[in-house]
């Protein structure tokens, strides 16, 4: 792994005894000593902290900035104002997903794009190609570092930390300290998303642990997006898995005059998208995982594009598309095909736990 990019955090997680695996061309933690079902029920039961760093971070600057954005991505930008994040994608002129993107809006001329790690170039290429003159795109990806502290326990743990961030809604940010404070996250619990320059990213950590914070790796953090739901870019969104058929259209700004895929994503919409994402909750033992085949009556019907153990549920549960025209609905029974063996599954609609992100 000599070649992969690291986080500032590196040295901590090694001193950690952390497994470290590559993701998005970076060397991350994928768990700690105590393993990933326990980094699971911290976040759920206490807080946990994560280290993000890879994710992208592109800062559109200039008049006209926040206009660029909002003919790129999907959603509309003018349902919110400056302090507020928006979850929305960047899509290709036939509909695909090129990445799922969070934004924050400073103002009319100062956006921060947040893509994933293997596709912050893709992304900052489309917006660049589009820029008007006087709007840069900037990648700060090794300027800036992202820590996730999540759980219903945080609100105790970040005022140790930071003690003057106010109190923020969902999906709102502010400024403290040269931390950028975010009422986001991808795990379904209450909780934020830190932005630090990234040479106090190490301070900030060692805080956040003292005061409860159990360090978390990436492991941990699919097991909870899955159970919410949350798409992950390249399984359950992609460019040949559309919004529409992801079951992401709320993230899609139907109104907009216009956007990257637009006409696209109107024409499938109005059609009917020939699949759709669902959820499967295993019944009986085993645990599904991604792209095995979905039988119904030992006719495939669709295909798993996440699964894992649900340490929650103490169950296997998937997302899975499944072809519209096979008449599969929520609460019928099919099968995947585990590697020969048929585990039976409900048809149910995400998430399969209740959100607490409020």
């Amino acid at each position: 792994m000599d070649d992969l990019l690291t986080s500032p955090l590196h040295d901590r997680h090694l001193a950690l005894g952390a497994t470290l695996g590559a993701f998005g061309g970076w060397s991350m933690p994928l768990s700690y000593a105590d393993g990933t079902v326990a980094e699971h029920t911290a976040v759920r039961e206490a807080v946990g902290v994560f280290d993000v760093c890879h994710l992208g971070k592109l800062a559109i600057t200039g008049p006209g900035a926040a206009e660029l954005v909002n003919r790129t991505f999907s959603a509309d930008l003018g349902r919110i104002g400056p302090g507020q994040a928006q979850y929305t994608l960047c899509c290709t002129e036939d509909g695909g997903v090129v990445d799922d993107v969070i934004v924050y809006l400073v103002g009319p001329e100062e956006v921060l794009a947040v893509p994933n790690a293997a596709n912050a170039a893709a992304v900052a290429e489309i917006l660049r190609a589009d820029a008007p003159a006087g709007v840069t795109v900037t990648d700060r990806h090794r300027d800036l570092a992202v820590l996730a502290v999540q759980g219903p326990g945080v609100d105790a743990v970040l005022p140790a930390v930071l003690p003057d961030v106010p109190a923020l809604d969902y999906m709102a940010f502010t400024d403290v300290d040269d931390v950028r404070v975010c009422r986001t996250g991808y795990t379904g619990e209450r909780g934020y998303e830190l932005l630090v320059p990234a040479d106090g990213a190490g301070a900030v950590w060692d805080s956040l642990v003292a005061a409860g914070a159990r360090p978390c790796g990436l492991g941990a953090r699919d097991t909870l997006r899955t159970e919410m739901g949350y798409p992950l870019h390249g399984q359950d969104l992609s460019v040949d898995i559309s919004p529409v058929q992801a079951g992401s259209g709320w993230a899609v700004g139907w109104d907009k005059a216009a956007f990257r895929g637009r006409d696209a994503l109107v024409a499938e919409k109005a059609a009917g998208p020939a699949r759709r994402l669902r959820g499967l909750r295993a019944t009986g033992r085993g645990v599904p995982r991604a792209g095995m085949d979905v039988l119904r009556d030992g006719e495939r019907v669709g295909v798993t594009t996440s699964g894992t153990f649900s340490p929650t549920l103490k169950c296997g549960i998937a997302l899975a598309l499944i072809d519209t025209a096979s008449g599969v609905g929520l609460d019928d029974t099919v099968a995947v095909d585990v590697r020969g063996r048929a585990l039976e599954c409900t048809v149910v609609k995400p998430p399969f736990v209740a959100s607490h992100v409020r």
